[in-house]
C-alpha cells in the first residue's frame, strides 16, 4: 500500500512540475532569511523609512546603524526603532547576538555563492544586458547577464496557474513542488539599476521569496519604484527616495535606505 502511494505521489509531482513552469531549485538562505535587511559594514536610513522585519549588521558595530535613533533593549541583545517593525541586531550587542550574526552573514555569502554559481542558464543576456523586460512575463528559470542590467520598464514574474481544482485539492504536494521548482535566479555580473517610477509585478502564484537576484556590482533602486525579490549583493544596495520593496536586501557591504519601504516576503 505504501509503495503504491509513493508511486502515485511521484506521478502527481511530475504532473505538477510540468504544469508549473520548471525552474531551478530554490536558493537556501538559511539563517539569513531571518532578516529583511542584512549587511556587513553599515545600514543607513533617511527617515522616515519603514522596514517590516529584522535588521542585522556584522561585523560592524551598532554605531554603523545610522539614522534609526535606536533604543537598546534592556537585554542588550537588540535595539528598537520607530522605523522598524522588528528588531535591530549588531555585532557589538550582547551574546548570543554576535555569533548569531556571524552565522547569518556566512549564510548570506554561501547563498550568494550558490546563486551566482549556478550553471546552464535558461536565458543569457536578455536585452543585450540593458534590460530584464525584453522577454516579459518572466517564467521560472535561471537568467544570466555577463554585464550590468538596467530595469527600464515593468517586468512581470509569472508562475504556473493556481486555478486548477485538482491542484487545489492537493495543496501540500503543490506547495512542495512550488518550493522546489518555481524559482527565479537572476545572475548579474555587473551592476543592477532600476529606473525611477517603475513597478515589478507578480502573477500566477509567483512569490518574491523565490526570486533571487545575485548581483556582483552595486544595486540602485530608483525613486518611487517597486521591486520584487531577494537581493544577494556582493557589494552595496541603495534604495532611493519613495521606493518600495517586497523582499530582502542582503549586502556583503552596506545597505542605504532613503525614505524607503521594505517588507519581508511571506
Amino acid at each position: 500500500m505504501s509503495s503504491t502511494i509513493a508511486v502515485i505521489a511521484l506521478g502527481l509531482l511530475a504532473i505538477s512540475h510540468s504544469t508549473y513552469a520548471a525552474g531551478p531549485p530554490a536558493v537556501n538562505l538559511r539563517s539569513a532569511a531571518n532578516y529583511t535587511i542584512l549587511a556587513a559594514s553599515g545600514v543607513s536610513t533617511v527617515p522616515p523609512s519603514a522596514i517590516t522585519g529584522n535588521v542585522g549588521l556584522s561585523p560592524a558595530a551598532s554605531t554603523f546603524l545610522t539614522g534609526f535613533s535606536t533604543v537598546l533593549d534592556s537585554s542588550g541583545t537588540f535595539s528598537k526603532s520607530t522605523q522598524v517593525t522588528g528588531k535591530l541586531f549588531a555585532a557589538s550587542y550582547t551574546s548570543p547576538t554576535p555569533s548569531m550574526l556571524t552565522t547569518a552573514i556566512s549564510d548570506m555569502q554561501t547563498a550568494y555563492t550558490d546563486a551566482s554559481g549556478r550553471i546552464l542558464p535558461n536565458f543569457l543576456n536578455l536585452g543585450t544586458g540593458k534590460s530584464v523586460v525584453t522577454l516579459s512575463p518572466l517564467g521560472p528559470g535561471l537568467y544570466k547577464w555577463t554585464t550590468g542590467v538596467t530595469v527600464s520598464s515593468a517586468p512581470t514574474f509569472s508562475g504556473g496557474s493556481s486555478d486548477s481544482a485538482f491542484f487545489t485539492s492537493l495543496y501540500l504536494l503543490r506547495q512542495l513542488t512550488y518550493d522546489l521548482y518555481q524559482a527565479w535566479i537572476l545572475q548579474i555580473a555587473g551592476t543592477l539599476t532600476m529606473a525611477s517610477a517603475k513597478t515589478m509585478l507578480l502573477a500566477g502564484g509567483a512569490n518574491a521569496t523565490n526570486i533571487i537576484w545575485a548581483v556582483a556590482g552595486g544595486v540602485t533602486l530608483g525613486t518611487t519604484s517597486h521591486f520584487e525579490g531577494v537581493i544577494l549583493g556582493k557589494t552595496g544596495i541603495t534604495l532611493q527616495t519613495g521606493m518600495s520593496m517586497n523582499g530582502r536586501a542582503l549586502a556583503q557591504t552596506l545597505v542605504a535606505l532613503q525614505k524607503a519601504n521594505v517588507v519581508a516576503p511571506s
